[in-house]
């Protein structure tokens, strides 16, 4: 079942990529390294990543051939791989094919670079994965720890500026703008010390979670909000410091609203009715 979805989608991008390649011959050398050469899309991928992470010093073909045969020991990283795809084409108004998203957006670059480097982390491979790890942070500006623990069908939106920490636990179906920080507060240094964001949750831009604190699933964060304490499911919090704004029963589709609307409440609430 896997391996059909992966193909599917990797015979809909190699389409995509022959259709542009015709629509603007000048790029045609681009999606031909990129994408049309490759037999899969991990192949691809690989490529795709390996070309930007790469350095002087640390070659193009040594992490294409890593990136490789970790997708090769590693098959449901590939899924993990698909369903953030699909998450960018169902929650990203501005995206309307997989080709776009696979070859230029960073944070979903930023993503699929730090699973690797998680792989690595998990393998105490850690010399490895800290060096992704930081060029993550040069190339892409996503810094993320390589022992965060992130689940699948994840959307980095815009992506520049997320920080997300080392104990951070994200579940899956999670959205994230840019400028988030997923962190703690200076004041617990203890393996507990960062948040735990729960499935299905909404992320503004700018948002600040802090703390060992959990947000819970289908939970929505305002734009620029400083979220200090726990939070039930099913709600909208705004504000600094943070707090319900809006509840809504848990049969609510969490597709429903434009990811956008959770910026209506910064307005209303951060700098004003008693916040």
């Amino acid at each position: 079942m896997c391996f059909i979805k992966i193909s599917n989608i990797w015979n809909k991008i190699i389409h995509e990529a022959k259709i542009a390649s015709k629509e603007e011959p000048i790029l045609s050398s681009f999606y031909d390294e990129n994408i049309l050469k490759h037999q899969k899309l991990s192949s691809s991928l690989s490529y795709i990543l390996s070309t930007k992470l790469s350095t002087s010093m640390v070659s193009k073909n040594s992490i294409e051939n890593i990136f490789n045969a970790i997708y090769l020991d590693d098959f449901f990283m590939l899924n993990t791989v698909i369903k953030d795809l699909k998450a960018i084409l169902q929650r990203d108004p501005v995206s309307n094919n997989y080709l776009v998203p696979f070859l230029y957006f960073k944070g979903f670059h930023a993503l699929q670079s730090y699973r690797i480097s998680h792989y690595l982390w998990n393998k105490k491979k850690y010399s490895l994965s800290t060096y992704l790890h930081s060029r993550i942070s040069t190339i892409f500006a996503v810094d993320i720890h390589p022992a965060a623990s992130i689940g699948s069908g994840i959307m980095l939106d815009h992506a520049t500026g997320i920080v997300i920490g080392e104990r951070v636990i994200i579940e899956d179906d999670v959205s994230i703008l840019h400028s988030v920080t997923l962190g703690g507060t200076g004041k617990n240094n203890s393996k507990n010390r960062h948040p735990i964001i729960r499935n299905k949750v909404s992320i503004g831009a700018g948002a600040k979670i802090l703390g060992n604190i959990e947000i819970g699933s289908k939970t929505k964060i305002g734009a620029g909000s400083v979220v200090l304490k726990n939070f039930p499911s099913n709600v909208t919090v705004a504000g600094v410091p943070a707090r319900i704004v809006k509840k809504f029963d848990n049969t609510t589709s969490f597709y429903s609203e434009n990811q956008n609307n959770i910026l209506d409440y910064t307005e209303q609430f951060q700098y004003g009715d008693g916040i």
